[in-house]
């Protein structure tokens, strides 16, 4: 039997006000001046300023149990995150990411 365990997708939109803050890394360096805003939004996420950034997504999700960032996949116009207890395949039909579920659906 499969165990139950908890996944979260975060989708990013790129080109918004958002996107585009400041955001430092916690080593203080100024390297972030030379990335773009993609890259630098990306980092801030490696860097675990996800949580800061975003609190309201990291409450305690009823089972009290830390996620963790696994993936961070860029798209034309997003960020995708994938957090969870530990590493696994996600469900493609229950996916938020466009390009996962728009392959699934029927022509009729």
């Amino acid at each position: 039997m499969k165990p139950n365990s908890t996944q979260q997708e975060i989708l990013l939109i790129t080109g918004t006000s958002f996107a585009s803050r400041q955001w430092c890394g916690k080593d203080g360096s100024e390297k972030n001046n030379r990335l773009s805003e993609k890259d630098q939004l990306e980092e801030a996420c490696w860097y675990g300023l996800i949580k800061e950034m975003l609190p309201e997504l990291f409450e305690q999700n009823g089972t009290g149990k830390n996620l963790f960032l696994w993936q961070v996949r860029e798209a034309a116009s997003f960020l995708e995150l994938d957090l969870g207890e530990f590493p696994s395949e996600k469900d493609k039909f229950s996916s938020i990411d466009p390009y996962s579920f728009l392959g699934m659906k029927s022509c009729n």
